[in-house]
Protein backbone atom coordinates (compact mmCIF):
# COMPACT_ATOMS: atom_id res chain seq x y z
CA UNK A 1 0.00 0.00 0.00
CA UNK A 2 1.19 3.49 -0.82
CA UNK A 3 0.79 6.48 1.48
CA UNK A 4 -2.48 7.81 -0.03
CA UNK A 5 -4.07 4.38 0.39
CA UNK A 6 -2.90 4.19 4.01
CA UNK A 7 -4.32 7.62 4.75
CA UNK A 8 -7.60 6.61 3.10
CA UNK A 9 -7.68 3.40 5.17
CA UNK A 10 -7.81 5.47 8.38
CA UNK A 11 -11.14 6.90 7.27
CA UNK A 12 -12.77 3.52 6.56
CA UNK A 13 -15.02 2.02 9.22
CA UNK A 14 -16.24 -1.53 9.66
CA UNK A 15 -19.15 -2.09 7.26
CA UNK A 16 -22.33 -4.01 8.01
CA UNK A 17 -21.54 -6.21 5.01
CA UNK A 18 -19.11 -8.91 6.09
CA UNK A 19 -18.20 -9.64 2.47
CA UNK A 20 -17.11 -6.02 1.94
CA UNK A 21 -14.99 -6.12 5.11
CA UNK A 22 -13.36 -9.36 3.97
CA UNK A 23 -12.49 -7.88 0.57
CA UNK A 24 -10.81 -4.85 2.18
CA UNK A 25 -8.92 -6.81 4.82
CA UNK A 26 -7.78 -9.56 2.44
CA UNK A 27 -6.34 -6.94 0.12
CA UNK A 28 -4.67 -4.88 2.85
CA UNK A 29 -3.31 -7.83 4.85
CA UNK A 30 -2.25 -9.78 1.77
CA UNK A 31 -4.29 -12.88 2.58
CA UNK A 32 -3.30 -15.49 0.00
CA UNK A 33 -0.01 -13.77 -0.70
CA UNK A 34 1.40 -14.08 2.82
CA UNK A 35 1.20 -17.65 4.07
CA UNK A 36 1.12 -16.65 7.73
CA UNK A 37 -1.87 -14.26 7.58
CA UNK A 38 -4.99 -16.38 7.98
CA UNK A 39 -8.66 -15.59 7.33
CA UNK A 40 -11.18 -18.20 8.48
CA UNK A 41 -14.78 -17.73 7.30
CA UNK A 42 -17.10 -19.39 9.80
CA UNK A 43 -20.80 -19.72 10.63
CA UNK A 44 -22.10 -19.78 14.19
CA UNK A 45 -25.72 -19.56 15.31
CA UNK A 46 -26.88 -18.78 11.80
CA UNK A 47 -24.53 -15.79 11.48
CA UNK A 48 -21.45 -15.49 9.26
CA UNK A 49 -18.13 -14.69 10.95
CA UNK A 50 -14.62 -13.91 9.72
CA UNK A 51 -11.61 -14.60 11.95
CA UNK A 52 -8.25 -12.98 11.15
CA UNK A 53 -4.95 -13.83 12.84
CA UNK A 54 -1.25 -14.27 12.16
CA UNK A 55 -0.02 -17.84 12.36
CA UNK A 56 2.65 -17.96 15.06
CA UNK A 57 1.17 -15.14 17.14
CA UNK A 58 -2.15 -16.74 18.11
CA UNK A 59 -2.31 -19.16 21.03
CA UNK A 60 -3.73 -22.35 19.57
CA UNK A 61 -5.39 -23.49 22.79
CA UNK A 62 -7.17 -20.14 23.26
CA UNK A 63 -8.20 -20.06 19.61
CA UNK A 64 -9.61 -23.58 19.78
CA UNK A 65 -11.44 -22.80 23.00
CA UNK A 66 -13.09 -19.69 21.54
CA UNK A 67 -14.14 -21.50 18.38
CA UNK A 68 -15.45 -24.49 20.35
CA UNK A 69 -17.57 -22.22 22.54
CA UNK A 70 -18.95 -20.25 19.59
CA UNK A 71 -19.90 -23.47 17.77
CA UNK A 72 -22.40 -24.27 20.54
CA UNK A 73 -24.30 -20.99 20.17
CA UNK A 74 -27.75 -20.68 18.67
CA UNK A 75 -29.20 -17.65 16.94
CA UNK A 76 -31.16 -16.62 20.03
CA UNK A 77 -27.83 -16.37 21.87
CA UNK A 78 -26.53 -13.80 19.38
CA UNK A 79 -29.45 -11.43 18.74
CA UNK A 80 -30.15 -8.71 19.45
CA UNK A 81 -26.91 -6.86 20.25
CA UNK A 82 -24.52 -9.44 18.81
CA UNK A 83 -21.26 -7.64 19.58
CA UNK A 84 -22.28 -6.78 23.13
CA UNK A 85 -23.40 -10.37 23.81
CA UNK A 86 -20.20 -11.82 22.41
CA UNK A 87 -17.94 -9.53 24.43
CA UNK A 88 -19.84 -9.81 27.71
CA UNK A 89 -20.92 -13.45 27.61
CA UNK A 90 -19.76 -15.71 24.81
CA UNK A 91 -16.08 -14.98 24.20
CA UNK A 92 -14.35 -16.81 27.07
CA UNK A 93 -11.26 -14.63 27.33
CA UNK A 94 -10.21 -11.71 29.51
CA UNK A 95 -8.62 -9.23 27.09
CA UNK A 96 -11.40 -8.40 24.64
CA UNK A 97 -12.39 -5.07 23.10
CA UNK A 98 -14.22 -3.75 20.05
CA UNK A 99 -13.40 -1.20 17.37
CA UNK A 100 -15.18 0.46 14.48
CA UNK A 101 -12.06 1.35 12.45
CA UNK A 102 -10.56 -0.91 9.81
CA UNK A 103 -7.04 0.44 10.30
CA UNK A 104 -7.20 -0.54 13.99
CA UNK A 105 -8.24 -4.03 12.96
CA UNK A 106 -5.26 -4.23 10.60
CA UNK A 107 -2.81 -2.99 13.23
CA UNK A 108 -4.22 -5.38 15.84
CA UNK A 109 -3.95 -8.43 13.59
CA UNK A 110 -0.36 -7.63 12.62
CA UNK A 111 0.48 -7.05 16.30
CA UNK A 112 -0.81 -10.46 17.35
CA UNK A 113 -4.43 -10.30 18.61
CA UNK A 114 -7.28 -12.04 16.81
CA UNK A 115 -9.92 -10.02 14.95
CA UNK A 116 -13.47 -11.37 14.80
CA UNK A 117 -15.96 -9.74 12.40
CA UNK A 118 -19.67 -10.53 12.26
CA UNK A 119 -22.05 -10.08 9.34
CA UNK A 120 -24.51 -7.26 9.95
CA UNK A 121 -22.40 -5.59 12.65
CA UNK A 122 -20.43 -2.34 12.39
CA UNK A 123 -17.84 -3.32 14.97
CA UNK A 124 -15.03 -5.84 15.09
CA UNK A 125 -13.98 -7.77 18.19
CA UNK A 126 -10.27 -7.84 19.06
CA UNK A 127 -9.15 -10.75 21.24
CA UNK A 128 -5.66 -10.29 22.68
CA UNK A 129 -4.81 -14.00 22.73
CA UNK A 130 -1.31 -13.58 21.35
CA UNK A 131 2.02 -15.07 22.19
CA UNK A 132 5.50 -14.20 21.00
CA UNK A 133 8.57 -16.37 20.53
CA UNK A 134 10.45 -15.59 23.74
CA UNK A 135 13.41 -16.80 25.75
CA UNK A 136 13.45 -17.27 29.50
CA UNK A 137 14.75 -14.41 31.67
CA UNK A 138 18.49 -14.85 32.14
CA UNK A 139 21.16 -12.83 33.88
CA UNK A 140 22.51 -10.14 31.51
CA UNK A 141 26.09 -10.70 30.36
CA UNK A 142 27.01 -7.01 30.69
CA UNK A 143 25.64 -6.47 34.23
CA UNK A 144 26.63 -9.62 36.09
CA UNK A 145 26.83 -9.62 39.88
CA UNK A 146 28.34 -12.12 42.31
CA UNK A 147 25.21 -12.14 44.47
CA UNK A 148 21.78 -11.04 43.38
CA UNK A 149 18.91 -11.95 41.11
CA UNK A 150 19.65 -13.88 37.95
CA UNK A 151 16.65 -12.73 35.96
CA UNK A 152 17.01 -10.13 33.24
CA UNK A 153 14.85 -8.39 30.69
CA UNK A 154 14.00 -10.24 27.48
CA UNK A 155 12.73 -9.21 24.04
CA UNK A 156 9.04 -9.33 24.99
CA UNK A 157 7.48 -6.12 26.32
CA UNK A 158 4.87 -7.65 28.65
CA UNK A 159 7.49 -9.91 30.25
CA UNK A 160 9.68 -6.90 31.02
CA UNK A 161 6.86 -4.86 32.56
CA UNK A 162 5.87 -7.87 34.67
CA UNK A 163 9.46 -8.27 35.93
CA UNK A 164 9.36 -4.63 37.01
CA UNK A 165 5.96 -4.85 38.71
CA UNK A 166 7.16 -7.89 40.60
CA UNK A 167 9.63 -5.61 42.40
CA UNK A 168 7.41 -2.53 42.71
CA UNK A 169 3.90 -3.35 43.92
CA UNK A 170 3.01 0.29 44.14
CA UNK A 171 -0.44 1.33 42.86
CA UNK A 172 1.08 4.56 41.55
CA UNK A 173 3.34 2.71 39.10
CA UNK A 174 2.12 3.69 35.64
CA UNK A 175 2.82 1.79 32.43
CA UNK A 176 1.64 3.93 29.50
CA UNK A 177 1.41 2.22 26.12
CA UNK A 178 1.93 3.77 22.69
CA UNK A 179 3.18 2.81 19.26
CA UNK A 180 5.92 4.41 17.16
CA UNK A 181 6.59 3.79 13.48
CA UNK A 182 4.09 3.97 10.64
CA UNK A 183 5.22 0.58 9.32
CA UNK A 184 6.79 -1.20 12.27
CA UNK A 185 4.10 -0.16 14.79
CA UNK A 186 6.66 -0.77 17.52
CA UNK A 187 5.12 -1.16 20.98
CA UNK A 188 6.59 1.21 23.57
CA UNK A 189 5.88 1.59 27.28
CA UNK A 190 6.60 4.62 29.48
CA UNK A 191 7.00 3.62 33.14
CA UNK A 192 7.08 5.97 36.13
CA UNK A 193 5.76 6.38 39.68
CA UNK A 194 2.95 8.88 39.35
CA UNK A 195 3.33 10.34 42.84
CA UNK A 196 7.15 10.50 42.63
CA UNK A 197 8.23 11.43 39.10
CA UNK A 198 8.20 15.06 37.99
CA UNK A 199 5.00 15.55 35.90
CA UNK A 200 6.84 17.91 33.54
CA UNK A 201 9.49 15.25 32.91
CA UNK A 202 6.82 12.64 32.16
CA UNK A 203 5.04 15.03 29.81
CA UNK A 204 8.31 15.89 28.05
CA UNK A 205 9.09 12.23 27.41
CA UNK A 206 5.52 11.52 26.31
CA UNK A 207 5.45 14.46 23.88
CA UNK A 208 8.88 13.62 22.48
CA UNK A 209 7.76 10.08 21.69
CA UNK A 210 4.49 11.20 20.13
CA UNK A 211 6.32 13.59 17.78
CA UNK A 212 8.53 10.89 16.26
CA UNK A 213 7.72 10.48 12.57
CA UNK A 214 9.44 7.44 11.09
CA UNK A 215 8.46 4.30 9.22
CA UNK A 216 10.14 1.97 11.70
CA UNK A 217 12.54 1.71 14.62
CA UNK A 218 15.08 -0.54 12.93
CA UNK A 219 17.38 -0.77 15.95
CA UNK A 220 14.69 -0.58 18.64
CA UNK A 221 15.81 1.40 21.71
CA UNK A 222 18.98 2.76 20.05
CA UNK A 223 17.02 4.28 17.18
CA UNK A 224 14.59 5.71 19.71
CA UNK A 225 17.43 7.33 21.64
CA UNK A 226 18.62 9.17 18.53
CA UNK A 227 15.13 10.49 17.83
CA UNK A 228 14.66 11.64 21.42
CA UNK A 229 17.97 13.43 22.01
CA UNK A 230 19.41 14.15 18.54
CA UNK A 231 22.99 14.68 19.79
CA UNK A 232 24.40 12.73 16.87
CA UNK A 233 28.04 13.80 17.12
CA UNK A 234 28.39 13.75 20.89
CA UNK A 235 29.76 10.27 21.67
CA UNK A 236 28.60 10.31 25.28
CA UNK A 237 25.36 8.43 26.05
CA UNK A 238 22.31 10.52 26.91
CA UNK A 239 20.44 7.59 28.47
CA UNK A 240 21.46 4.63 30.57
CA UNK A 241 20.54 1.18 29.31
CA UNK A 242 19.92 -1.66 31.73
CA UNK A 243 18.86 -5.26 31.37
CA UNK A 244 18.36 -5.78 35.10
CA UNK A 245 14.85 -5.40 36.61
CA UNK A 246 16.28 -4.51 40.03
CA UNK A 247 18.27 -1.61 38.54
CA UNK A 248 15.14 -0.43 36.73
CA UNK A 249 13.14 -0.53 39.98
CA UNK A 250 15.79 1.48 41.84
CA UNK A 251 15.66 4.26 39.27
CA UNK A 252 11.85 4.32 39.28
CA UNK A 253 11.96 4.89 43.04
CA UNK A 254 14.36 7.80 42.52
CA UNK A 255 11.92 9.50 40.14
CA UNK A 256 13.29 8.53 36.75
CA UNK A 257 11.15 7.72 33.73
CA UNK A 258 11.82 4.39 32.01
CA UNK A 259 11.14 3.53 28.38
CA UNK A 260 10.54 -0.08 27.36
CA UNK A 261 10.71 -1.01 23.68
CA UNK A 262 9.27 -4.26 22.39
CA UNK A 263 11.83 -6.66 20.84
CA UNK A 264 14.63 -5.17 22.99
CA UNK A 265 15.99 -6.53 26.30
CA UNK A 266 17.43 -3.10 27.19
CA UNK A 267 15.36 -0.55 29.09
CA UNK A 268 16.13 3.15 28.75
CA UNK A 269 16.53 5.18 31.96
CA UNK A 270 15.92 8.93 31.61
CA UNK A 271 17.22 11.39 32.49
CA UNK A 272 20.76 10.36 33.37
CA UNK A 273 24.02 12.11 34.15
CA UNK A 274 27.65 11.21 33.52
CA UNK A 275 27.90 9.71 37.01
CA UNK A 276 24.94 7.38 36.47
CA UNK A 277 27.12 5.49 33.99
CA UNK A 278 29.86 4.96 36.58
CA UNK A 279 27.78 2.93 39.03
CA UNK A 280 27.18 -0.81 39.04
CA UNK A 281 24.71 -3.06 40.84
CA UNK A 282 27.59 -5.04 42.39
CA UNK A 283 28.40 -2.06 44.64
CA UNK A 284 24.97 -2.36 46.27
CA UNK A 285 25.21 -6.13 46.65
CA UNK A 286 28.13 -5.75 49.10
CA UNK A 287 28.59 -4.05 52.46
CA UNK A 288 28.82 -0.23 52.17
CA UNK A 289 32.56 -0.22 52.89
CA UNK A 290 33.23 -2.93 50.33
CA UNK A 291 30.92 -1.22 47.86
CA UNK A 292 32.79 2.08 48.30
CA UNK A 293 36.09 0.26 47.74
CA UNK A 294 34.78 -1.36 44.55
CA UNK A 295 33.51 2.00 43.34
CA UNK A 296 36.87 3.69 43.88
CA UNK A 297 38.68 0.86 42.11
CA UNK A 298 36.27 1.24 39.23
CA UNK A 299 36.80 5.01 39.17
CA UNK A 300 40.54 4.38 39.06
CA UNK A 301 40.12 2.07 36.07
CA UNK A 302 37.88 4.56 34.27
CA UNK A 303 40.38 7.36 34.94
CA UNK A 304 43.17 5.17 33.56
CA UNK A 305 41.11 4.47 30.43
CA UNK A 306 40.92 8.22 29.82
CA UNK A 307 44.24 9.70 30.91
CA UNK A 308 46.89 6.98 31.34
CA UNK A 309 48.15 6.80 27.74
CA UNK A 310 48.04 10.59 27.03
CA UNK A 311 49.92 11.29 30.27
CA UNK A 312 52.54 8.61 29.63
CA UNK A 313 53.07 9.88 26.08
CA UNK A 314 53.42 13.43 27.46
CA UNK A 315 56.07 12.29 29.97
CA UNK A 316 57.96 10.53 27.19
CA UNK A 317 57.98 13.73 25.13
CA UNK A 318 58.79 15.93 28.12
CA UNK A 319 60.63 13.78 30.69
CA UNK A 320 61.54 16.86 32.70
CA UNK A 321 57.90 16.93 33.93
CA UNK A 322 58.59 13.73 35.86
CA UNK A 323 60.50 13.55 39.16
CA UNK A 324 63.88 11.91 38.86
CA UNK A 325 62.65 8.80 40.70
CA UNK A 326 60.01 8.18 38.02
CA UNK A 327 62.14 8.63 34.90
CA UNK A 328 62.14 4.85 34.44
CA UNK A 329 58.54 5.06 33.16
CA UNK A 330 59.71 6.21 29.74
CA UNK A 331 61.10 3.75 27.17
CA UNK A 332 64.87 3.49 26.86
CA UNK A 333 64.58 3.16 23.10
CA UNK A 334 61.67 4.29 20.96
CA UNK A 335 62.50 2.21 17.91
CA UNK A 336 62.10 2.76 14.19
CA UNK A 337 58.34 3.37 14.33
CA UNK A 338 57.33 6.74 15.86
CA UNK A 339 55.83 6.32 19.32
CA UNK A 340 52.58 8.05 18.36
CA UNK A 341 52.03 5.59 15.50
CA UNK A 342 52.84 2.70 17.83
CA UNK A 343 50.18 3.81 20.32
CA UNK A 344 47.64 4.53 17.62
CA UNK A 345 48.24 1.17 15.93
CA UNK A 346 47.97 -0.65 19.25
CA UNK A 347 44.72 1.16 20.09
CA UNK A 348 43.21 0.26 16.73
CA UNK A 349 44.48 -3.30 17.10
CA UNK A 350 42.73 -3.72 20.45
CA UNK A 351 39.52 -2.35 18.95
CA UNK A 352 39.75 -4.75 16.02
CA UNK A 353 40.32 -7.64 18.43
CA UNK A 354 37.28 -6.54 20.44
CA UNK A 355 35.11 -6.54 17.34
CA UNK A 356 36.58 -9.88 16.24
CA UNK A 357 35.75 -11.41 19.62
CA UNK A 358 32.11 -10.36 19.23
CA UNK A 359 31.84 -12.10 15.86
CA UNK A 360 33.93 -15.14 16.81
CA UNK A 361 31.98 -18.30 17.73
CA UNK A 362 32.54 -19.38 21.34
CA UNK A 363 34.50 -22.56 20.48
CA UNK A 364 37.06 -20.38 18.62
CA UNK A 365 37.41 -17.72 21.35
CA UNK A 366 40.41 -19.48 22.93
CA UNK A 367 42.18 -19.59 19.58
CA UNK A 368 41.54 -15.87 19.11
CA UNK A 369 43.03 -15.17 22.54
CA UNK A 370 46.17 -17.13 21.67
CA UNK A 371 46.53 -15.25 18.39
CA UNK A 372 46.15 -11.90 20.16
CA UNK A 373 48.55 -12.71 23.02
CA UNK A 374 51.28 -14.65 21.22
CA UNK A 375 51.31 -13.75 17.55
CA UNK A 376 50.17 -10.11 17.70
CA UNK A 377 51.62 -9.13 21.06
CA UNK A 378 54.85 -10.98 21.65
CA UNK A 379 55.90 -11.24 18.01
CA UNK A 380 55.13 -7.57 17.31
CA UNK A 381 57.52 -6.60 20.12
CA UNK A 382 60.22 -8.97 18.89
CA UNK A 383 60.17 -7.64 15.33
CA UNK A 384 60.39 -4.07 16.63
CA UNK A 385 56.90 -2.87 15.68
CA UNK A 386 56.00 -2.03 19.30
CA UNK A 387 57.86 -1.20 22.47
CA UNK A 388 57.02 -3.32 25.50
CA UNK A 389 55.85 -0.19 27.35
CA UNK A 390 53.34 0.62 24.61
CA UNK A 391 51.78 -2.84 24.91
CA UNK A 392 51.68 -2.49 28.72
CA UNK A 393 49.99 0.90 28.87
CA UNK A 394 47.53 0.21 26.06
CA UNK A 395 46.57 -3.01 27.85
CA UNK A 396 46.05 -1.16 31.14
CA UNK A 397 43.90 1.49 29.42
CA UNK A 398 41.87 -1.23 27.70
CA UNK A 399 41.25 -2.98 31.02
CA UNK A 400 39.96 0.34 32.37
CA UNK A 401 37.62 0.56 29.39
CA UNK A 402 36.29 -2.93 30.04
CA UNK A 403 35.83 -2.08 33.75
CA UNK A 404 33.48 0.78 32.81
CA UNK A 405 29.94 -0.36 33.76
CA UNK A 406 28.36 1.38 30.78
CA UNK A 407 29.44 -0.08 27.47
CA UNK A 408 28.48 3.13 25.67
CA UNK A 409 30.49 5.26 28.11
CA UNK A 410 33.53 3.00 27.65
CA UNK A 411 33.48 3.56 23.88
CA UNK A 412 33.01 7.32 24.33
CA UNK A 413 35.97 7.43 26.72
CA UNK A 414 38.09 5.57 24.18
CA UNK A 415 37.35 8.25 21.57
CA UNK A 416 38.17 10.97 24.12
CA UNK A 417 41.46 9.21 24.94
CA UNK A 418 42.46 9.31 21.28
CA UNK A 419 41.58 13.02 21.14
CA UNK A 420 43.77 13.67 24.19
CA UNK A 421 46.56 11.68 22.56
CA UNK A 422 46.36 13.80 19.41
CA UNK A 423 46.42 16.92 21.59
CA UNK A 424 49.63 15.78 23.25
CA UNK A 425 51.19 14.92 19.89
CA UNK A 426 50.39 18.37 18.50
CA UNK A 427 50.93 20.60 21.53
CA UNK A 428 52.45 18.53 24.33
CA UNK A 429 51.33 19.87 27.76
CA UNK A 430 49.33 22.86 26.40
CA UNK A 431 47.70 20.51 23.88
CA UNK A 432 46.62 18.11 26.62
CA UNK A 433 45.29 20.93 28.78
CA UNK A 434 43.36 22.37 25.82
CA UNK A 435 41.75 19.08 24.76
CA UNK A 436 40.85 18.09 28.32
CA UNK A 437 39.40 21.56 28.90
CA UNK A 438 37.26 21.35 25.75
CA UNK A 439 36.15 17.83 26.76
CA UNK A 440 35.08 18.97 30.23
CA UNK A 441 33.37 22.08 28.86
CA UNK A 442 31.43 19.95 26.38
CA UNK A 443 30.17 17.66 29.13
CA UNK A 444 29.48 20.52 31.56
CA UNK A 445 27.27 22.34 29.03
CA UNK A 446 25.40 19.21 27.93
CA UNK A 447 21.87 18.73 29.22
CA UNK A 448 19.75 15.61 29.14
CA UNK A 449 16.02 16.41 29.30
CA UNK A 450 16.87 19.68 31.09
CA UNK A 451 19.14 17.81 33.52
CA UNK A 452 22.81 18.95 33.69
CA UNK A 453 24.94 16.08 32.43
CA UNK A 454 27.74 16.67 34.97
CA UNK A 455 25.47 17.07 38.01
CA UNK A 456 26.30 17.00 40.93
CA UNK A 457 29.76 18.31 39.97
CA UNK A 458 28.37 21.06 37.69
CA UNK A 459 26.31 22.65 39.17
CA UNK A 460 28.00 21.67 42.41
CA UNK A 461 26.04 19.78 45.04
CA UNK A 462 28.34 18.59 47.81
CA UNK A 463 25.96 16.13 49.48
CA UNK A 464 24.96 14.50 46.21
CA UNK A 465 28.59 14.38 45.03
CA UNK A 466 29.59 12.65 48.27
CA UNK A 467 26.89 10.03 47.62
CA UNK A 468 28.33 9.51 44.14
CA UNK A 469 31.90 9.16 45.35
CA UNK A 470 31.12 7.00 48.40
CA UNK A 471 28.55 4.22 48.41
CA UNK A 472 26.32 5.35 51.29
CA UNK A 473 24.38 2.85 53.45
CA UNK A 474 20.80 2.50 52.28
CA UNK A 475 19.17 3.43 55.65
CA UNK A 476 20.66 6.93 55.54
CA UNK A 477 19.57 7.64 51.96
CA UNK A 478 16.36 9.40 52.90
CA UNK A 479 16.06 11.82 50.00
CA UNK A 480 15.58 11.35 46.27
CA UNK A 481 17.93 13.16 43.85
CA UNK A 482 16.98 16.83 43.84
CA UNK A 483 17.97 17.24 40.20
CA UNK A 484 14.96 15.11 39.15
CA UNK A 485 12.52 17.50 40.88
CA UNK A 486 10.56 14.58 42.37
CA UNK A 487 6.99 15.22 43.53
CA UNK A 488 7.79 13.28 46.70
CA UNK A 489 11.41 14.00 47.68
CA UNK A 490 11.27 11.95 50.90
CA UNK A 491 12.02 8.24 50.60
CA UNK A 492 10.81 7.45 54.11
CA UNK A 493 7.16 6.92 54.95
CA UNK A 494 5.63 8.61 57.94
Amino acid sequence: MNKPEKEKLKEITVDRSLRKNIEILNRVLGVGKSFDVICRELTYGGKDFALYFVNGFAKDDILNRVMDHLSKLERKDLVPGTINRLIRTHVPYLEVESTKKIDEVVTAVLSGPLALLVDGEEEAILIDARTYPARNPEEPDVERVVRGSRDGFVETLVFNTALTRRRLRDPSLRMEYLQVGTRSKTDICIAYLEDVADPELVETVRNSLSRIQVDGLTMAEKSLEEFLFRRFWNPYPMVRFTERPDVAAVHLLEGHVLIYVDSSPSVMITPTTFFHHLQHAEEYRQKPGVGAFLRWVRFLGIGASLFLIPLWYLFVLEPELLPADLRFLGPEKIGDVPLFLQILTAELGVEILRMASIHTPSPLATALGLIAAVLLGEMAVKVGLFNVEVILYVALASIGTFATPSYELGLANKISRLVFLVGVALGKLPGLILTVGIWFLLLATTRCLNTPYMWPLVPFNGKALWDVMVRSPMPIKSKRPRVLSPSDPDRREG
